[in-house]
C-alpha cells in the first residue's frame, strides 16, 4: 500500500499514465547496433523484401532530433551523411541511406579520444559543421574543433569503420569544405572573419597549404556568412553558403562564376531557401539553412538542410534537425528549392524509390555486447567511471547491467561527468529506466536527466544521505535551482520515468514497474534553445555524481525510449495496459 494515494486512486493514476504515455513495460526487445554499410553494399534480402515500392511523399525532418549542419555525399546509389556534435562523443555520426529519406546510423568519424581534444569543454564547443566527400575511393570528413586544433580532416575506405587520425590544415575559420576540381587539385573553403568565404589549395596528403588564402565571396549582406560548399555544374562554379545566423533569420544563398576564384555573381532569387520571409511565418519549421546539395543516382537534385520544429510561442527543444527538399534548376541555371524556397513537414513530392530501414526498437538492454550508436558521452569520457571499455564493450562487473561510477564532476560542470545519453527525437515521447541504487555511498546521486546543457536540466534521481536513500526531483535553470520533491525510499530498486509533450515534461516513479506515481510537471520552454541558449538539443541521459568520496556505483538494467504518435497507442501498449489493470485488480482483491 502506497502512502501517497489510496489504492483506487493509484489504479487510476497508473492506467491513465500508461495510456497517456504510450508505455510498453512488457517490451524487452534489445536495441541492436546498426550493421555496417560498405560503399558498394546492397540491401540484404530481408531489406529488399520489406522495402515499400513508394515513390511519392515523405515527412520532415528526415533525421529528427539534434542533427544539425548536415552534409551528404553519394557513392553509386548509396548516400552518406554527417552532422555536427559539438561537445558530445563519439563525434560526427555517419548515416547511410538508399533514398535520402530513410537513414540508418552506421558509425562515427571520431571514436577515439586521441583523435581530437573533446575533454573538459563546454556544451557548445567542440566539433562544428562537418562536410563529407568521396574522392577516388576514399571518404573525407572535414570539420573544425573550436576547442583546440582548428580545421582538420579524417579519411576512411569504409564509412562504417574506423576513421584515420586527423590531418590538420593551418587555415583559420570554421565550417570547412573540400572541393576536388577536374584538374586534380584540391581546395579548402572556410568561413572567416566577419562573413568572408576563403579559398586555398591544399596538399591532400599532408593538409599543407599550396596557395595563399583568398577571399572569394562575402555573401549577400546577411550576417554570419558560413557553411560554404562548392559545386561544379555545366562549366560553372557554384558557391552556396548560409547567412543570417542559425536562428529565425537563417537562410541559404548561392552565387556562381566561370572562375574558381571569382568574381562570383549572386543568384537574383536569393535567398534560395529561407523561412524568414512572410511565406514562412507560420511554418512549423523555422531556421532553415546550412544546406548541402546532392545529385541523386537518377539525375534528380536534392538539398539537405537544418531546421527546427517550433512549439507554441516560438520555442524549440529537439535542436536543429535534418530536413530534405527537392531542387530543380531553372532555365537560367539557378537552383530552385521545392518550387518556392520553403519546405514543410509533409512533403508531397516525387521521391527516389523508397527503401525503409529497420525501425528503432524501444528498449536498450544493457546485456548486449556493445552500446548502440545512438548513445553519447558528455565530452570524451573517463572510461573508468563506466562498465564499458575504451572500445565500448561491457565489462562483466554485473552481467546485463550498465554500471556508472559517481565522480566529483557534476552534470552542471564543463568537464567529463559520468553521463550517458541519447537524443530526444520526438516532441511526444516517454522514457524510463530501472535503477538499482544499492551500491550508492553517502553523498552519491544517480538517475535520469532531461539535459539541454550544464546550466539547464531537469533531474529525477536517487540520492544517499546519512545512510538513507531518497528520491529527488529537481530543476536547474541557469542560476535558479529548485528541488520539487524529496521522497524517502524503502527500496533500493526504483523505476524512473519521464514523459514529454510540446508543453511539459512530466516525471513519475515506482518500485514495481506498473504503478507509476506522478512527481511533478514543468514547462518545456525553459529547456528550449530560445531560453537556455546554444546550438544543441535535449538529451535523455543516465548519470551518477557524488558530493562525497568516489567509490560508489549505480546499476541500470535497461532504458526505454518510446515515441508517442498523437494519442494512438500501439496494440502492444494496449495489451500491456490491460495486463497492468488486471494485475492491480488482482492485488486489490487480495
Amino acid at each position: 500500500m502506497n502512502r501517497f494515494f489510496p489504492l483506487k486512486s493509484m489504479k487510476q493514476y497508473s492506467i491513465l499514465a500508461l495510456a497517456a504515455l504510450g508505455l510498453c513495460a512488457g517490451l524487452t526487445s534489445i536495441a541492436q547496433e546498426s550493421q555496417a554499410a560498405k560503399p558498394d553494399a546492397k540491401p540484404d534480402a530481408k531489406s529488399d523484401a520489406t522495402a515499400e515500392p513508394k515513390t511519392f511523399g515523405y515527412r520532415n525532418p528526415v533525421l529528427p532530433g539534434f542533427y544539425p549542419d548536415p552534409s551528404v555525399c553519394r557513392v553509386g546509389d548509396d548516400y552518406y551523411m554527417v552532422n555536427s556534435t559539438f561537445n558530445y562523443f563519439p563525434a560526427v555520426p555517419v548515416h547511410h541511406s538508399r533514398d535520402l529519406i530513410h537513414w540508418e546510423q552506421i558509425g562515427h568519424c571520431i571514436t577515439r579520444p586521441t583523435q581530437t581534444r573533446l575533454q573538459n569543454i563546454g556544451v557548445w564547443n567542440g566539433i562544428y559543421a562537418p562536410t563529407i566527400r568521396y574522392h577516388e575511393g576514399t571518404f573525407y570528413m572535414v570539420t573544425t574543433n573550436v576547442s583546440g586544433g582548428g580545421n582538420f580532416y579524417v579519411t576512411t575506405k569504409d564509412p562504417a569503420g574506423e576513421w584515420s587520425d586527423p590531418i590538420y590544415v593551418r587555415e583559420g575559420g570554421i565550417d570547412p569544405d573540400l572541393f576536388f576540381d577536374d584538374d586534380g587539385k584540391t581546395y579548402l573553403l572556410s568561413a572567416q572573419g566577419a562573413g568572408e568565404i576563403h579559398l586555398a589549395e591544399i596538399d591532400l596528403k599532408t593538409g599543407r597549404l599550396l596557395s595563399r588564402s583568398e577571399i572569394i565571396w562575402r555573401g549577400t549582406g546577411g550576417r554570419c556568412a558560413e557553411g560554404p560548399h562548392m559545386y561544379k555544374k555545366d562549366g560553372w562554379y557554384y558557391l552556396m553558403i548560409a547567412e543570417g545566423g542559425t536562428e529565425y533569420g537563417h537562410s541559404e544563398t548561392i552565387a556562381r562564376s566561370r572562375n574558381l576564384r571569382g568574381p562570383f555573381e549572386a543568384c537574383p532569387s536569393n535567398p534560395i531557401l529561407s523561412h524568414a520571409p512572410a511565406r514562412g511565418y507560420q511554418n512549423p519549421i523555422q531556421g532553415t539553412g546550412h544546406a548541402d546539395l546532392i545529385q541523386a543516382h537518377d539525375g534528380s537534385w536534392w538539398m539537405v538542410c537544418l531546421g527546427f520544429r517550433v512549439l507554441g510561442g516560438f520555442h524549440h527543444i529537439t535542436g536543429r534537425e535534418t530536413m530534405l527538399a527537392p531542387v530543380k534548376w531553372d532555365e537560367n541555371g539557378w537552383p530552385v528549392v521545392n518550387g518556392n524556397g520553403a519546405i514543410s513537414l509533409e512533403m508531397n513530392v516525387p521521391t527516389l524509390p523508397q527503401v525503409p530501414v529497420a525501425k528503432k526498437l524501444v528498449r536498450t538492454d544493457f546485456d548486449t555486447s556493445k552500446l548502440g550508436l545512438e548513445w553519447n558521452y558528455n565530452c570524451a569520457p573517463r572510461y573508468e567511471n563506466y562498465s564499458v571499455s575504451a572500445a565500448g564493450y561491457l565489462l562483466p562487473e554485473r552481467e546485463g547491467w550498465l554500471r556508472l561510477r559517481p565522480c566529483k564532476v557534476t552534470i552542471s560542470e564543463s568537464d567529463s561527468p559520468t553521463w550517458l545519453g541519447r537524443r530526444q527525437q520526438h516532441i511526444d515521447f516517454s522514457a524510463k529506466t530501472k535503477l538499482d541504487a544499492s551500491g550508492l555511498k553517502d553523498g552519491d546521486e544517480a538517475g535520469l536527466t532531461v539535459f539541454m546543457s550544464k546550466d539547464s536540466h531537469y533531474d529525477l534521481a536517487v540520492r544517499k544521505r546519512d545512510g538513507k536513500l531518497s528520491l529527488v526531483l529537481k530543476y536547474k535553470l541557469s542560476r535558479l535551482e529548485h528541488t520539487e520533491k524529496v521522497i524517502p525510499l524503502d527500496s533500493s530498486v526504483v523505476y524512473l520515468l519521464v514523459s514529454g509533450s510540446k508543453d511539459a515534461y512530466e516525471f513519475y516513479y515506482c518500485t514495481n514497474d506498473y504503478i507509476y506515481i506522478p512527481l511533478g510537471t514543468i514547462d518545456t520552454t525553459f529547456l528550449s534553445s530560445e531560453t537556455a541558449g546554444g546550438f544543441t538539443g535535449v538529451y535523455l541521459a543516465l548519470y551518477a555524481q557524488t558530493a562525497g568520496q568516489p567509490g560508489g556505483r549505480a546499476d541500470f538494467d535497461w532504458f526505454d525510449y518510446y515515441p508517442v504518435e498523437g494519442s494512438k497507442l500501439s496494440e502492444d501498449v494496449v495489451d500491456n495496459r490491460k495486463k497492468n489493470e488486471e494485475k492491480i485488480e488482482s492485488e486489490e482483491e487480495e
